[in-house]
């Protein structure tokens, strides 16, 4: 309940003192009183359940009170009155648009697709396949964050790593290299000094750090940005230890509960200090049943770069060669037809499988961390592949689309942009629009 007294500050706690270290010891935010049910939050805070529904019912009623004033009766009796309240709601909606705080990503197209950039506030997700340009990303918003509004907050960074250490010499090639942030004058430009990192080995560190040191942090430094990259790999060296080895339903349901702890920790955190979480996370793959695979998907479709040739009378077809038109008559990609099955929804959460694809992808840690989250944004590559090549020859890879689709999100609409990494960092991809005269 360490948000109680921030949704309501005039609300009275004494009759629930008793409650509030069980509920704040369990995460039971505001948002989890009023939506589930007093028996489930009863037994995951292990308090009665009566108590929790009185502790409801009075919030509820604050809320009433606090939306509903006793004089509401009066906008039928004086018309000024209610044109009174409708002017003090249009100042208050205008304050709400002068709070909106983002961080830009430093590119025009980008941030279109993001309606202004990265919010603040809120905990966003760049999910993507190794080399798909995740910490690209997080890089640029490490710099950009440090900028003066509407680009930046003129706060610090802080980042947590759980892989391989901050990349300074990327981030200060970024620094020079990038047209926003070379041209600035050198006291409004952004530097290496504004950020600060830490490396963790383990999820005790990692929740330690999240806890304790980072609400400090935060505070000490004015930090406008907190970065993970990434989320999934302490959870994976954690539950695939060798010793002490669970069966798999134990080992699922202890990850599930601690995903759904550190999700609401991050929420938190981002809630309380006007912070913009940002996470990297990591993928997995998909495989379709046997006899889907081989009856639905093409021969070219199932085969990589460097897997073995295909059979002498097979008609090659490269990826990069099928239409939008085939895509759209080809068989389901899906396991199952029940539209209440998971597998048949994760497409619209996942970022992978609204369409065919022979690289289907899943996000790490599963539904219970993409509860999580507001914005998922999900980190597309393919192949290109150069020249022709004939039968029983291994594909060349000549270079890689990259694609940035927005798979959800709070505030914006869900799209995809082309994208490319640079020397100074990220880019969208601008299709030239070529003139074709006619006679």
């Amino acid at each position: 309940m360490t948000n109680l007294l921030i949704v309501l500050p005039d609300f009275d706690v004494k009759p629930y003192t008793h409650l509030l270290p069980s509920l704040e010891k369990a995460l039971i935010s505001t948002a989890d009183l009023l939506s589930l049910d007093a028996p489930d939050i009863a037994k995951r805070a292990q308090v009665p359940p009566g108590e929790v529904r009185k502790l409801t019912a009075a919030l509820i009623d604050g809320l009433h009170a606090l939306n509903h004033p006793d004089d509401d009766d009066a906008d039928d009796e004086d018309p000024a009155h209610g044109k009174r309240r409708s002017l003090k709601a249009a100042e208050q909606v205008s304050a709400d648009l002068e709070q909106w705080q983002t961080i830009s990503t430093l590119d025009d197209g980008l941030d279109a697709s993001l309606n202004g950039g990265i919010r603040a506030g809120y905990v966003t997700e760049f999910v993507g396949e190794s080399a798909a340009g995740k910490t690209q990303f997080l890089l640029t918003l490490l710099l950009s964050v440090q900028l003066a509004r509407p680009l930046g907050l003129e706060k610090s960074a802080l980042y947590i790593s759980t892989e391989a250490p901050l990349q300074t010499t990327r981030l200060a090639q970024i620094l020079k290299s990038h047209p926003k942030l070379s041209t600035l004058p050198p006291s409004e430009q952004p530097s290496l000094s504004g950020v600060q990192s830490t490396h963790v080995h383990d999820l005790e560190a990692q929740d330690h750090i999240l806890r304790y040191q980072v609400p400090v942090a935060i505070q000490r430094h004015n930090v406008g940005l907190l970065v993970i990259d990434s989320i999934a790999a302490n959870y994976r060296a954690e539950f695939d230890k060798g010793k002490e080895r669970k069966s798999a339903a134990e080992s699922f349901a202890k990850r599930s509960n601690q995903v759904s702890q550190i999700g609401a920790l991050l929420r938190q955190i981002a809630q309380t200090h006007g912070v913009a979480v940002v996470i990297a996370n990591q993928v997995a793959d998909r495989f379709l049943p046997i006899e889907r695979s081989t009856s639905q998907a093409p021969t070219s479709q199932m085969s990589r770069p460097g897997s073995p040739p295909q059979p002498a009378n097979a008609k090659p077809v490269l990826l990069s060669q099928h239409r939008p038109s085939e895509a759209s008559t080809a068989p389901s990609l899906l396991s199952t037809d029940d539209p209440l099955s998971f597998d048949h929804q994760q497409r619209f959460f996942t970022g992978w499988g609204d369409e065919p694809s022979p690289n289907l992808k899943t996000p790490a840690l599963g539904l219970t961390w993409t509860n999580q989250l507001a914005t998922r944004i999900a980190l597309l590559k393919e192949p290109v592949y150069g020249g022709q090549r004939a039968v029983n020859e291994e594909v060349s890879v000549s270079s890689w689309k990259r694609t940035f689709k927005v798979v959800f999100s709070a505030w914006c609409a869900d799209s995809k942009t082309d994208f490319e990494i640079t020397q100074g960092g990220v880019r969208a991809v601008v299709e030239e629009q070529v003139d074709v005269e006619t006679s």
